[in-house]
């Protein structure tokens, strides 16, 4: 597997109690001080240094941890649904969807990716941050709000990678669950 991929193994986790709230940023800053701490010093500042959360890790905190001056780290972080991202993703132009891809980074059927960067509602995140949304056909047995696009299945993320396509970027970031 080539460097820039990562190897797929996690580099810190923290057990947390039973009780512990969700998306909570503390649970999320101090694995990433752990694992940073692990590393080399000349990775633990920089773009070639990528942390990648799922929608748990969506907070302010993070993000501004993770964006602070000097240390401009890459992510990629899930979002939750608000209703201000379901009415953006709602907007987005059929024009502007491109195929997603799947695991082998083919095109796969029924899965489209866009982007929603420039939402009003993003001006008190970082600096430089997209939101890419991704929407596909349900896989069997999954669970559709009725206000779901066109009876799709729709995921967010954001990061600060400047450039790529938009699938390449989605297909790194649902890379974090393998």
């Amino acid at each position: 597997m080539p460097v820039t991929a990562g190897s797929g193994e996690p580099v810190a986790a923290l057990l947390r109690p039973g009780n512990a709230d969700s998306n909570t940023a503390a649970d999320h800053i101090e694995p990433a001080g752990l694992a940073l701490a692990q590393l080399p010093n000349r990775l633990r500042r920089g773009r070639q240094t990528l942390i990648r959360t799922d929608s748990a890790g969506g907070t302010h905190a993070l993000l501004d941890r993770l964006s602070r001056c000097g240390r401009w780290l890459s992510y990629s972080v899930g979002m939750t649904s608000t209703d201000d991202l379901h009415q953006a993703v709602l907007k987005i132009p059929r024009k502007a969807w491109t195929p997603a891809h799947d695991a082998d980074a083919a095109e796969r059927p029924g899965a489209w990716v866009a982007e929603i960067t420039d939402m009003p509602d993003l001006n008190p995140w970082p600096k430089g941050m997209r939101l890419i949304v991704r929407k596909e056909r349900p896989h069997p047995g999954a669970q559709l709000r009725f206000t779901d696009l066109d009876g799709l299945w729709p995921t967010r993320f954001a990061t600060n990678t400047k450039g790529g396509r938009f699938a390449d970027l989605e297909l790194r970031h649902r890379r974090r669950a393998r």
